[in-house]
């Protein structure tokens, strides 16, 4: 084909096909009065051939295992997306639906949203996300393949595809995301780049002159191009059958489009991220044969041949159902073990391996003792699979039952993702969107800020995914400033649906792993000492479970000294060195502490008591919990952790000198006046990641 329509009275079907995606993804966008309607009139012809043709799918069971994995990574392109699953005949985008695009409360959302459309694998929407996401699916594929298929029996058998635009490209994190993918590999990851010369501000010129497809082959990817990707559907067809044949490569096919195909203002900006206006609506449907009064419409030919596709479906997954069943009688193990890992199951007595500590026993440092409680798990749970960037000896996550997964050994289990923080957050929730696995990814926590937008989808999507974040504090020393955290716990604990534990010894460590691998769609962050730390009496694996707990009970105390992590022990030892009696609280999770009931939290929290919270962090939302903060205040310093934590008053003469002095003024008035904290009175909090009631 051309890049125009065929010139003659009667379009063929396909050319109708795609014109209809045009119109449709035109009249969608009009009817929102909001959107992107460029990219998918743009990619009409590339959706046309993914969805009409090369995709294994199945409409009508979106979760199916065997399916390929589709990731549109220019999220705002997503009229796009619902129209194709609408036109093949998913029952999560009706044509009402559509209707309702970027409407509130609709399934059909401003960007692909994971839990809010069936259908949906991936979050997009800021952009190089998706990309990177399905650099971590692919790796799944790849990985479950090598542990799991037998001769004759291709359960883990797909590509994954993706659409993605020049601001994905631009994107740090699809630069990191995909120099490791060209590393690794991998074959089974082929991307349709839709090139069209524009961003928002105009054309690309302006800021994104790098020759791409040289780029790409310096990853160590094929690079391949379809110079007419308006029409040319055979040679987008071909492209992607020669992306199939490279086994030991991912493929980026250049596919050259005009923005806004049809559109007067066709290969413009104008086209990006406005709707068209009612009369270039019409004229597109002019342009292409189609009744310009006609909204909504959808040929009956166009939609019984894209519905075929759900009857194809039905018989790929009974096919593939029938091979599992043969799979399930010569191989129940790892049947069995498939099947749980795919329902989210965890296995049985899983929770006993985890190490619990006694008082007495050696002091270590957090980070040593989640690396034990992880291989713990992990001998156990193949579903566990991560890694660090480039910080495994900081980190303790070496995985002594796995070795590393590379090209040439696809069945390890450990991910050297080198330093690229953004890239391998991305990457494990790819891992997790695919099925079957609970990733990890580690660094140092002042480097979440690396990979925060990552984080934020997790929460956002559901992704059970456990982010091990060490050097929790200014105790890491001699780094400086620049690697001791002070804003990053607080960030992590404002964000909705994520689990921020800061444990104090290696019970609440145990306990800290115990409730992330409780958790069905709730990503958790553990930021772990580099010093040494004692265990403490008082501290269990179960008392994690609700948050904040007693761990030293006095009655009718002076004062409650609430801390997390390496400051718990501080407080301990600040005690002893104080005239008067004090209860010590340990609060290794503050949303947990939130969900509990009000009658438990008055338990842990009396009133007519001061509190005083002690956090190596900044103060924000201590106040809900204390009459007063020792906190940071400044950035840290560099020098021995010891002579830090000295500096700022964080030792426990430090601690028990600055509670004397609060305890002797202000602190008077509040034991005197009672003042009530928030977190005596506020209702339980829910974490409720389907929290939109959808129309």
């Amino acid at each position: 084909g051309g890049s125009s329509p065929p010139q003659t009275t009667i379009m063929s079907l396909e050319s109708k096909q795609i014109a209809t995606i045009r119109t449709l993804a035109a009249d969608v966008v009009q009817r929102a009065n909001s959107g992107h309607p460029g990219a998918p009139m743009g990619m009409a012809a590339m959706a046309h051939v993914l969805w009409g043709d090369v995709m294994k799918y199945s409409p009508k069971n979106p979760d199916w295992m065997g399916k390929d994995r589709f990731v549109l990574s220019n999220g705002h392109s997503c009229a796009l997306q619902y129209l194709m699953m609408h036109l093949v005949g998913y029952d999560s985008v009706s044509m009402e639906d559509l209707k309702k695009f970027r409407k509130c409360r609709s399934r059909t959302p401003g960007h692909p949203e994971r839990h809010a459309t069936k259908g949906i694998e991936v979050s997009t929407g800021p952009l190089g996300q998706g990309i990177s996401n399905a650099v971590g699916m692919a790796i799944a594929e790849s990985h479950m393949a090598a542990t799991y298929n037998k001769p004759g029996f291709k359960v883990f058998d797909n590509y994954t595809y993706v659409l993605c635009g020049d601001g994905c490209l631009q994107e740090g994190v699809a630069s990191e995301a995909c120099s490791l993918a060209g590393h690794l590999g991998l074959g089974k990851l082929v991307v349709l780049y839709d090139d069209n010369n524009i961003t928002i501000d105009g054309n690309t010129s302006l800021s994104f002159t790098e020759d791409v497809g040289k780029r790409f082959e310096a990853y160590g990817w094929q690079v391949l191009e379809v110079k007419d990707a308006n029409y040319n559907t055979e040679a987008i067809k071909a492209a992607i059958v020669l992306a199939q044949q490279e086994t030991n490569k991912p493929t980026i096919i250049k596919c050259k489009t005009v923005i806004g195909f049809g559109s007067k203002k066709e290969g413009t900006h104008g086209v990006h991220g406005a709707p068209l206006g009612d009369e270039d609506v019409a004229q597109v449907k002019e342009r292409f044969g189609f009744d310009s009064k006609e909204r909504f419409f959808v040929p009956g030919e166009v939609l019984s041949a894209y519905r075929k596709k759900a009857d194809e479906g039905k018989k790929m997954v009974a096919d593939y159902d029938k091979m599992i069943a043969g799979y399930t009688a010569k191989y129940p193990k790892e049947a069995a073990e498939i099947k749980r890992r795919f329902a989210h199951e965890l296995p049985a007595d899983w929770e006993k391996v985890l190490p619990s500590y006694k008082p007495g026993d050696k002091a270590v440092a957090t980070r040593s003792l989640s690396g034990v409680a992880l291989n713990a798990l992990a001998a156990i749970m193949p579903e566990l699979i991560g890694g660090s960037a480039d910080l495994t000896p900081s980190n303790k996550t070496a995985l002594k039952c796995s070795g590393d997964y590379q090209h040439n050994t696809p069945e390890g289990r450990y991910l050297r993702f080198g330093v690229r923080e953004h890239g391998m957050g991305a990457i494990g929730n790819g891992l997790h969107a695919y099925g079957g696995i609970v990733p990890f990814t580690a660094t140092f926590l002042t480097f979440i800020e690396y990979m925060f937008p990552a984080v934020r989808l997790a929460a956002l999507s559901g992704h059970k995914h456990i982010f091990i974040m060490t050097h929790d504090s200014l105790g890491i020393g001699e780094d400086g400033p620049t690697h001791q955290p002070i804003e990053q716990v607080n960030m992590v604990r404002a964000t909705p649906n994520v689990l921020m534990f800061r444990p104090a010894d290696g019970n609440e460590t145990s306990g800290a792993y115990k409730v992330a691998m409780e958790q069905k769609d709730t990503p958790s962050v553990l930021a772990l000492s580099r010093q040494n730390l004692p265990q403490l009496a008082g501290t269990s694996i179960d008392g994690v479970s609700k948050g904040a707990y007693v761990i030293v009970e006095e009655k009718n105390p002076d004062a409650v000294l609430i801390a997390t992590g390496s400051e718990v022990s501080t407080c301990v030892e600040a005690a002893k060195l104080m005239d008067g009696k004090f209860t010590i609280v340990s609060m290794p999770c503050a949303k947990l502490f939130d969900e509990q009931p009000i009658e438990y939290r008055r338990k842990v929290l009396p009133f007519k008591t001061p509190v005083i919270a002690v956090e190596m962090a900044a103060a924000s939302g201590w106040y809900k919990y204390a009459h007063h903060a020792l906190v940071m205040k400044t950035f840290g310093v560099s020098g021995k952790g010891s002579d830090c934590m000295e500096y700022f008053g964080f030792t426990p003469k430090g601690v028990a000198a600055s509670v004397k002095k609060w305890l002797d003024t202000t602190g008077k008035a509040v034991k005197e006046h009672g003042f009530a904290l928030a977190a005596q009175f506020d209702e339980p909090t829910k974490r409720d990641l389907h929290y939109v009631d959808y129309i």
